[in-house]
């Protein structure tokens, strides 16, 4: 199968990317490198990878690039952790808008003109934010109240792109929500602010890597948001990708939205703590809570068994062991400046 994977330099992209070149597919990726800069990975001298690197908001780029593929998986956004709902909470919404647009316009072209068979739309555990069902099962964002972020509001728009392609166009689809990856490949994001934790300067990207690189640069007592009892599922990257890759494989996917995620709870304070161990050793864990941000979920629980039945996908990776893998990476992140 060819895929078009959009946004294929960031985070998940990169795992996905090689998941699916392992099993056999062609890729052709897309980026702009808008997020972290240039970045080499390491299948980038595959045969079967061709790599773009343009926007895709250009619509005629896109359908120079899907026109035969087979599918499409819809990964590019402006996105980042916590701090990025705050900062640029406009440029969030409509930024990614445009992306959500240009994609569909082009995937229903293709889908119409062409041999596109299906369109994958990665969205986020935030259309769930305003949910008070735990754990919040497939269905649940059209029960709950709508997202309080403009980040978690578009991510639900974009399912109703899908919702409305299959509508109008009937364009099939897949939606898939992960749940907090965790592994190596986020860097420093390119940006004009500067958010200070403590004494530290984040990297505006997600809870794992700001935590660890606080802790190694020696932040003593540790600063975390609010109280630190929110409560996450840490994912692997390797898993999620596992995940996806299913979603574009399997024919029980078609039309079907999936929760991919760990089933096992974590706090920021466990999360913290665990770090800090892995780091510090016996060292006394001290920290400091930090005023929380407005859009900081304080819980996240989703339900994961609609994957399991119908997709035979379970993410199995422990937390200790992915920290295992992310921190000497970190460290070399930090030597290379690179974080």
């Amino acid at each position: 199968m060819k895929i078009l994977v959009t946004g294929s330099a960031g985070f998940i992209a990169g795992y996905l990317v090689e998941e699916l070149l392992k099993r056999g597919h062609s890729i052709v990726g897309i980026d702009n490198f808008s997020k972290y800069g240039p970045v080499e990975k390491s299948y980038d001298h595959n045969p079967r990878y061709l790599f773009v690197r343009g926007d895709v908001k250009d619509i005629d780029l896109m359908k120079e690039l899907i026109a035969d593929c087979d599918q499409v998986v819809a990964i590019a956004a402006m996105i980042g952790g916590i701090t990025y709902f705050h900062e640029y909470a406009y440029d969030l919404l409509a930024e990614n808008e445009r992306i959500a647009a240009a994609t569909f316009d082009a995937a229903i072209w293709a889908h119409q003109q062409k041999k596109l068979q299906k369109i994958n739309v990665l969205s986020s555990s935030m259309v769930y934010e305003s949910t008070t069902v735990y754990p919040s099962p497939e269905g649940e964002q059209l029960c709950c109240p709508p997202p309080l972020s403009t980040y978690g509001f578009q991510k639900l728009a974009c399912e109703y792109f899908a919702k409305g392609a299959w509508e109008q166009y009937k364009l099939p689809y897949t939606i898939i929500r992960p749940f907090n990856c965790v592994g190596t490949g986020e860097r420093r994001a390119i940006s004009e602010k500067e958010i200070l934790s403590g004494n530290v300067k984040l990297a505006m990207s997600h809870v794992v890597p700001d935590l660890v690189q606080k802790v190694l640069k020696g932040q003593d007592p540790l600063h975390i948001l609010g109280a630190g009892n929110q409560i996450r599922h840490y994912t692997s990257g390797a898993d999620l990708a596992e995940g996806i890759a299913l979603c574009v494989e399997s024919e029980k996917a078609i039309n079907e939205d999936f929760n991919l995620s760990t089933p096992v709870s974590t706090n920021v304070l466990e999360l913290a703590e665990a770090i800090w161990q892995k780091v510090n050793g016996d060292k006394p864990f001290r920290y400091v809570s930090d005023k929380p941000f407005v859009y900081d979920v304080q819980k996240r629980v989703p339900a994961v068994e609609k994957a399991k039945t119908l997709l035979g996908f379970e993410a199995k990776s422990k937390l200790s062991d992915m920290l295992d893998e992310v921190i000497p990476w970190i460290k070399e992140q930090m030597k290379a400046g690179n974080i």
